[in-house]
């Protein structure tokens, strides 16, 4: 099996400058996606920081580390990671005035062969589209999802709710932080979409996937994904990884797929 990784950055329709970041290393099938927050240009430094610093750091050792690394050594060289960026984020929060307060969301894949092993802090989110059927395999950390996990609004009240954007965990803001990581199996014609919430602010699940599903190559879906997010009003900036699996059967090919539709 093969990955095609394909990347794409917008300012939106509201801001003029640019928060969010991506990174890839295809050479080791590793992607990073990270939308900053902070004053000035805070938010900037920190996301820029976030996925330089994992792309190489972490790109260098799945280099060394080859195939050989069982998939728990590469989720420990996922946290160490994080954890290095995160304490090089806060530190330069504390020793820059300007920097004050500055952090970072973020989502880390690392493809290998069948599986993917995927990391995130805070409310960017990765789907993963299948057999036509978008699903979230991510779980926002932020007040919204609290509430919604509480029972105490529906997902339908949390699309209108003032509390959006406040999240709950990111990179950068303390000493240590916690990346949830999880392991998803990888099958021919899966398609992941890793992005920022000025994408998923905008579009909902259904439009996103009509989208992707319009679109055969990665390239023009994620051109596609961005106009429709700048359409719907472009609030905020807009960031989008798109991974697809290649080779061997398709999921939609296999009549015996329970998702199929």
């Amino acid at each position: 099996m093969t990955i095609e990784m394909h990347a794409a950055v917008d300012p939106g329709r509201a801001r003029s400058n640019n928060e969010d970041s991506v990174a890839l290393d295809e050479g080791v099938s590793l992607a990073v996606l990270a939308d900053g927050m902070g004053g000035y240009n805070a938010g900037e430094v920190a996301s820029s920081m976030a996925t330089s610093f994992i792309r190489t750091e972490l790109g260098r050792w799945l280099s060394e580390a080859s195939i050989q690394a069982s998939d728990a050594e590469v989720r420990r060289a996922m946290d160490i990671c994080v954890d290095n960026a995160n304490r090089a984020i806060f530190n330069a929060a504390n020793s820059n005035p300007q920097y004050a307060g500055m952090g970072t969301t973020l989502v880390v894949a690392v493809f290998r062969g069948e599986r993917l092993l995927l990391g995130h802090v805070g409310d960017s989110r990765c789907y993963r589209l299948r057999a036509g059927r978008l699903q979230q395999i991510t779980r926002d950390h932020s007040l919204l999802q609290e509430q919604i996990d509480a029972g105490l609004i529906t997902p339908e009240q949390a699309a209108f709710s003032a509390n959006k954007n406040l999240v709950t965990r990111a990179v950068g803001v303390e000493d240590t932080v916690l990346l949830e990581t999880h392991q998803h199996d990888v099958l021919p014609g899966d398609i992941f979409l890793m992005c920022s919430d000025g994408l998923s602010d905008m579009l909902d699940d259904t439009g996103i996937a009509q989208l992707m599903l319009a679109n055969e190559s990665m390239e023009t879906s994620a051109h596609a994904l961005i106009d429709a997010a700048n359409d719907a009003g472009g609030k905020d900036n807009i960031s989008v990884i798109l991974v697809r699996a290649c080779g061997g059967a398709s999921v939609a090919a296999r009549s015996w797929w329970p998702f199929r539709r």
